[in-house]
């Protein structure tokens, strides 16, 4: 046996800081009132994150590119026949990885132009029309249901694999090591200093276009007429 570098530091920052960012919109939008305006924030949090994890996705590390690890329906099923070998996301678990990706940024990207009829308004919310604000936020509001059962069935299947099939998930993802057969896999490699600047500096500018930097404020009301006494 021996131990490869198997998940990079970006990833598995990337990992625990949406888990953090998620529970977080979750708690202060139940609490509500003036809490809305940190779920905004954490809402933003997950904007940036999953911006910076698709543009990883292609230049960071060997293990952490969808290259890697998205595959077609023939690799799904011989995994499911027990012909895959191989680290990393299985072709399986990778369709679960895109699902995740995909309905938290369909729930973010939502969001941001929601509102709650009281008093929170999305940072994008002047783009869009009333009725249609209105049809984001009723999305916005049922996919948070979806999104409770695609987590807890990710968090079944990491508990499968640990327990069950003896295959523990998530260690690496918090040491970024894996003990595999000598020769069963090499170290992850790429994703350098570079490829991480660029993958934030472009994460950070998706912020900040979502936090409504670019939309021009509402024009001021006209003054109220004088009343002069004539």
């Amino acid at each position: 046996m021996t131990t490869i570098r198997l998940w990079d530091l970006p990833v598995r920052l990337f990992h625990w800081l949406l888990v953090l960012a998620v529970v977080g919109a979750i708690v202060t939008t139940k609490l509500g009132g003036s809490w809305m305006a940190w779920h905004e924030r954490f809402g933003l949090l997950v904007v940036g994150l999953l911006a910076f994890r698709i543009v990883w996705g292609f230049l960071g590390s060997s293990y952490a590119r969808f290259t890697r690890f998205v595959r077609g329906p023939g690799a799904i099923m011989a995994y499911l026949k027990g012909r895959w070998q191989g680290v990393g996301h299985n072709p399986l678990g990778a369709l679960s990885v895109l699902a995740l990706i995909g309905l938290f940024g369909f729930q973010a990207v939502t969001g941001l132009f929601a509102n709650d009829e009281i008093a929170f308004y999305g940072p994008l919310y002047p783009l869009v029309s009333s009725d249609l604000s209105g049809t984001f936020s009723g999305w916005h509001r049922q996919t948070e249901w979806y999104l409770y059962g695609l987590v807890a069935l990710h968090v079944a299947a990491v508990m499968f694999y640990t327990h069950v099939r003896k295959d523990n998930l998530l260690k690496p993802m918090i040491t970024g090591t894996k003990v595999v057969p000598q020769g069963h896999a090499d170290d992850a490699k790429g994703g350098g200093a570079i490829a991480f600047l660029v993958s934030l500096v472009l994460a950070l500018a998706m912020v900040w276009a979502a936090s409504g930097e670019l939309v021009s404020p509402p024009p001021a009301p006209e003054p109220a007429p004088q009343d002069l006494g004539w």
